[in-house]
């Protein structure tokens, strides 16, 4: 059921208001809108009229948010934002020659990033626009020609191509001094750098050693974060030991940046998947970019 919305002042009242509220002028407001200083002017009037309640405190030397304004201001940049997004994405899915994905920040960064480059120098006259959300979910990926899902597959009303299993396993710097073989028990006692998943669906080492039927407890004060991407870094520093999922960290134990612990691999059997609506077939921009991924 689609709740009925009550008047809204005008789009351009609200972006006037807001130009001016960020630039803290009427005059580069207007220069930014492309507008006169007196049409900026007239939407804010319009503005104020359907909140009943001035915006901005007009004195010598400028103007201030009055409690309202500010209040308003609060509540209306991250929608125009979204707005803005919403359009941009739609924009962008009708262009011919543009191809939109969207990825977890890390999946963009370490993965989608350096393939996108290479596509890009075989194919120029197509550009693929990354958005990359660690929110995202299965429901979004209609609004973009592609998303990267993590998981099993089968989901309804998706096309799935499986791109690359989930493997994880210890690394570290190569020049941090630890014992040339770890067992189970010997890779507890290292520096662990911990991960903090309960926000999101990812393994930490608990997880990771419980794959192996062995019990691990968190050390207190142990360095945490809560993005693979803060603990892969704190790796390449040398802070200790991190759990290291293969499509991020292979290049850089390749190149010598990094170095596996331990002989031991945790294989989720399960992959990252690119996906795309089956409800219309892919243009032809589209296709190309998943044949050339494939």
């Amino acid at each position: 059921m689609i709740t009925k919305l009550k008047r809204l002042p005008p789009i351009h009242a609200l972006s006037a208001f807001e130009a001016v509220a960020r630039h803290g002028s009427f005059s580069s407001a207007a220069e930014e809108l492309h507008l006169s200083q007196s049409a900026v002017s007239k939407q804010v009037r319009t503005l104020e009229e359907h909140t009943r309640s001035p915006v901005f405190l007009r004195h010598a030397r400028g103007i201030e948010l009055t409690s309202a304004g500010a209040a308003l201001l609060q509540e209306i940049q991250p929608a125009l934002a979204q707005l803005s997004s919403g359009i941009e994405r739609i924009r962008q899915r009708q262009d011919a020659n543009t191809v939109t994905v969207i990825a977890t920040h890390a999946v963009s960064h370490y993965w989608l990033f350096p393939r996108v480059m290479a596509f890009n120098r075989e194919h120029p006259e197509i550009t693929v626009s990354i958005q990359s959300d660690n929110g995202m979910t299965p429901a979004v990926i209609e609004e973009y020609d592609f998303g990267i899902l993590f998981g099993s597959g089968g989901w309804p009303g998706l096309d799935a191509q499986p791109l690359f299993a989930e493997r994880v396993y210890p690394v570290c710097r190569p020049d941090l001094a630890l014992p040339e073989h770890q067992t189970l028990q010997e890779l507890k006692a290292l520096p662990l750098i911990e991960l903090d998943s309960s926000a999101w669906d990812c393994i930490d080492w608990v997880d990771w050693f419980a794959h192996f039927n062995e019990a691990y407890a968190p050390k207190p004060h142990g360095l945490k974060f809560n993005q693979v991407s803060l603990s892969y870094n704190a790796a390449l520093e040398g802070l200790g030991v991190s759990l290291g999922w293969d499509f991020m960290v292979s290049q850089a134990v390749r190149e010598g940046r990094l170095r596996r612990v331990g002989d031991f691999v945790y294989d989720s059997r399960k992959h990252d998947f690119l996906v795309h609506g089956i409800k219309e077939p892919l243009k032809r921009a589209a296709q190309t970019f998943k044949d050339w991924l494939s």
